[in-house]
């Protein structure tokens, strides 16, 4: 399978599964994401995924160039004409949280995976560029406007108008990941992050998660008034609850989503 998909204690670990292939994106494997990208969202188990590829080199290289033919149909037929997209990320709007594992090389779409994640942490080489300016061409997976959201305006220009490789330290350094750690500790580190927020309340990382990204292009006045409002809404649930009276009791709090 190009795609390996494993869950245990309320983390998916998605892994890229085409090491020989530089983990690049061909039909089924874009194919097989989309039917990951939902079961994240439909499948109440998963309270927060990982993304990650397979091998030492790559975590991803974009598409395979080699397997991916232009498209016979014309963009209005692609963007009109069929019920579901089959654009790379279409299905990826989850309020479940998302951490990319980086291990060797993320170009193109694969660093546009990437960001597509909440939380990246890199492998020490890790390599990432957006060099689509280089061949003609442009970040057509989100690349153009989740690059600047994440490192700001200048760094993202740097990155984007050069089409240049930066490696993990520098990707730390601008904000890109949030660390960098050994390719043998990559998977472990990801995933005890995973648990950490698996363990609290699944229904207020969610509410987290859509507040800051809808936040983002609110005034502010407007944003601290949805989170006022979700606060309320969150107020009277079982697991706020159950979180007091685990906290009272001393032990692990047991919360169910509800």
């Amino acid at each position: 399978m190009t795609l390996l998909f494993d869950v245990q204690d309320h983390i998916a670990t998605i892994t890229l599964n085409r090491p020989e292939a530089m983990n690049s994106i061909d039909p089924e494997t874009r194919a097989e994401l989309h039917d990951a990208w939902k079961r994240i969202k439909h499948d109440d188990s998963i309270r927060v995924a990982i993304l990650t590829g397979n091998g030492d080199k790559a975590f991803c290289t974009g598409s395979d160039l080699k397997k991916t033919m232009p498209p016979k149909e014309s963009f209005a037929e692609l963007t009109f004409g069929r019920s579901e997209s089959d654009h790379l990320l279409a299905g990826l709007d989850t309020d479940k949280p998302l951490i990319c594992a980086v291990n060797g090389y993320a170009m193109g779409g694969g660093m546009e995976l990437a960001l597509a994640c909440d939380i990246r942490i890199a492998s020490e080489n890790a390599v990432f560029a957006l060099s689509e300016v280089r061949i003609g061409s442009i970040p057509g997976a989100g690349g153009t406007q989740r690059l600047p959201r994440a490192i700001g305006l200048s760094n993202a220009m740097l990155m984007l108008l050069t089409g240049d490789r930066i490696d993990a330290q520098e990707a730390a350094r601008i904000g890109l990941v949030s660390r960098v750690v050994r390719r043998d500790d990559l998977l472990s580190s990801a995933t005890a992050i995973a648990s950490r927020i698996a363990r609290n309340a699944p229904l207020s990382v969610r509410a987290v998660k859509r507040l800051v990204y809808n936040g983002l292009d609110m005034p502010l006045p407007a944003a601290l008034e949805a989170e006022r409002y979700a606060f309320g809404l969150l107020r009277d649930t079982e697991d706020r609850i159950e979180g007091r009276r685990a906290f009272q009791e001393k032990r692990e709090p047991n919360y169910q989503g509800r």
